[in-house]
């Protein structure tokens, strides 16, 4: 006898379930704020409370959805950008670095 689970995602079904409703949401509405870096405040059951701040990732470089088209990954990036730096000119500043 095969089993069914009550978890419509579970028998491959992609429905969402009619108690989520996201009609009303804004996709990416925290995003910059999330990008720029955030606090996070904790507040432990013994009555204190420890604050975490976490820095933004500056090595995270954003693409814009019309160009995330042409790089899946980042390898694709890395490739065309690595081909796009051999015809940038040698100049002292470049070759210090």
């Amino acid at each position: 006898m095969k089993k069914t689970s009550a978890n419509p995602a579970s028998n491959g079904e992609d429905e969402m379930l009619p108690e989520y409703d996201f009609s009303q949401g804004v996709r990416g509405k925290h995003h910059r704020a999330f990008r720029d870096g955030y606090t996070v405040t904790i507040h432990h059951a013994n009555g204190t409370t420890t604050v975490q701040h976490f820095e933004p990732d500056r090595t995270t470089i954003p693409l814009d959805p019309d160009v995330q088209k042409y790089f899946p990954d980042a390898e694709s990036v890395n490739r065309t950008l690595r081909a796009l730096i051999t015809l940038i000119p040698r100049t002292e500043k470049h070759a210090q670095e």
